[in-house]
């Protein structure tokens, strides 16, 4: 590289920045700042609730704590009003699978914590009573069904011919959509990371 080539790049890369390219750099900078700390705030939004107390059954995957009402993540019990079918004759597993729930938390503190919430502002949350994990236990006596988790419990429930499983049931989604009810979206991860983003945008 010859002198006068070189004494013209050091030349050019002295030149001082322009007026209005400092001032688009200032934006930049405190537009950066300003989403870092949207971002923080709205993880604030994100962090995990929980509530104790005394439970209060609703139906069969719904319990109030206090003045906070919780959906039972990851599963999906009939409807109150629901039948099932079991020896040839119908049954209201709906009001049992509510019984199930009350029997779970009778006499017991239960805690429950969780940060998404549901269409209905309830809480989606994993709940215990005592040393009862009371989501996972629904389903593994037949109650309920996995609605994005513990799959590995309604195949064992299934297999033992337990609660709904004694006899032929819709699920409680497909009864939802037959007696056009509001579906209720899955609570997998995917639900769990599209809920975290909409918290977030």
């Amino acid at each position: 590289m010859s002198r006068a080539w070189a004494g013209r790049t050091r030349t050019r890369s002295r030149r001082p920045r322009s007026r209005w390219r400092k001032l688009l750099d200032y934006g930049l900078t405190l537009a950066f700042f300003l989403l870092l700390s949207l971002v923080a705030t709205r993880l604030d939004r994100l962090s995990t609730r929980q509530e104790t107390g005394a439970a209060t059954v609703n139906d069969g995957d719904t319990l109030t704590l206090g003045t906070t009402r919780v959906r039972l993540r990851g599963i999906d019990a009939p409807e109150y009003a629901q039948t099932c079918t079991r020896a040839g004759a119908d049954y209201a597993c709906g009001k049992m699978a509510r019984q199930a729930l009350v029997e779970l938390t009778r006499g017991r503190s239960v805690t429950c914590e969780g940060w998404r919430t549901d269409r209905y502002g309830r809480l989606l949350g994993d709940c215990r009573a005592g040393d009862v994990e009371v989501n996972r236990a629904l389903v593994e006596a037949g109650w309920a069904v996995a609605h994005g988790d513990f799959e590995g419990e309604e195949a064992k429930a299934r297999a033992a011919g337990r609660g709904i499983w004694a006899g032929t049931f819709q699920r409680p989604q497909d009864w939802r959509r037959e007696h056009q009810r509001p579906t209720e979206d899955r609570h997998d991860r995917l639900g769990s990371m599209a809920a975290a983003v909409a918290e977030l945008f």
